[in-house]
């Protein structure tokens, strides 16, 4: 089992790195990972060859095009594309070349706007998306639905078993600080640093500060996949539909971006005022996922989010001179 031969994608992001780490704690020692330069994921010829070469037996899709609201505003068509081949390719290649276990990770982003909270699996496709992230959505949707229907069309015939899940809003060592392109977390932690530094009287951040989020360190996220992917199959399939085979990731938590905000300005120890810039999108409103399907697979989060703040800071600063 420690020997099976595991292909992690996109293992230099924070996702991926996360993953690395805790299958490396498990003592797995068969892992393989290809750099982007060495390996062009949206090329299908590459990706093909790759997996004919390699044979990994177990996938995690961890590699994505991912950003907050403002690269998702300004690049649809990147996000949308990139994603859909991403996906696409790896999934292809990995049933055309034997993998029998695979897991598809995607984001929070795939149900309605105003879906029903908490968010349980089943609210999927039940209403419009949120407009500022619908290409990104629609690549993550289009990925659960490629993992279902390999599973109905040859699950029986090829003994597949490609499952899905759905990590709330992550944080955590790896993340992306860039001051444009960034989520929520690390872009107020170096807004907060910054300011710090700089001696900055105020600190503005986009909205109203009103919306409601989730946050789930990367971490945690690494362990629940690995959890996932170790589950037996009869009591994994127990628990979910054919047709509706993603399963939540979340803490079962929310907070608002205004009390995230007094929370990582406390950390940071930034002395100045915070300013919400109203006309900026503040995207849905709120973003709760219902974790009851998860946790009766029998996981659960052990990162309470101060803490894991806390810790996300201390790496920041180690690398902030090198951003």
């Amino acid at each position: 089992m420690l020997k099976t031969k595991i292909y992690v994608a996109g293992h230099k992001g924070m996702v991926g790195s996360a993953l690395i780490r805790v299958l490396k704690k498990k003592g797995f020692n068969n892992i393989i990972t290809r750099t982007y330069k060495q390996l062009d994921l949206i090329n299908q010829y590459k990706v093909q060859s790759f997996f004919q070469k390699e044979k990994p037996s177990q996938v995690y899709i961890a590699a994505a095009k991912v950003g907050g609201i403002y690269p998702n505003s300004i690049y649809p068509a990147d996000f949308i594309y990139n994603n859909l081949m991403i996906q696409s390719n790896i999934i292809n290649s990995a049933f055309k070349n034997g993998v029998k276990k695979l897991l598809f990770l995607g984001s929070s982003c795939i149900y309605p706007k105003y879906a029903k909270q908490p968010m349980q699996e089943k609210e999927l496709l039940t209403g419009l998306l949120e407009p500022s992230n619908e290409p990104y959505a629609i690549a993550k949707i289009a990925g659960i639905k490629l993992c279902e229907s390999y599973n109905r069309q040859y699950g029986k015939s090829h003994k597949l078993d490609y499952r899905s899940l759905m990590p709330t809003n992550l944080y955590g060592t790896g993340d992306n600080y860039h001051p444009k392109d960034s989520h929520v977390i690390p872009a107020l932690i170096r807004r907060f640093h910054e300011g710090k530094i700089k001696k900055k009287n105020y600190v503005t951040i986009w909205g109203s500060g009103k919306p409601l989020r989730e946050f789930l360190h990367v971490d945690d996220m690494a362990k629940a996949c690995v959890y996932i992917m170790s589950l037996d199959k009869e009591k994994y399939e127990k628990h979910i539909k054919k047709m509706c085979s993603h399963v939540n990731l979340g803490s079962g938590n929310e907070i608002s971006i205004k009390q995230l905000a007094k929370i990582l300005k406390e950390i940071v120890n930034y002395k100045g005022k915070i300013l919400f810039d109203k006309s900026k999108p503040d995207g849905s409103p709120r973003k709760l996922m219902s974790n009851k399907l998860i946790k009766t697979l029998g996981w659960k989060p052990e990162i309470e989010l101060k803490n894991g703040l806390k810790m996300v800071y201390s790496d920041f600063k180690k690398i902030y001179e090198k951003l």
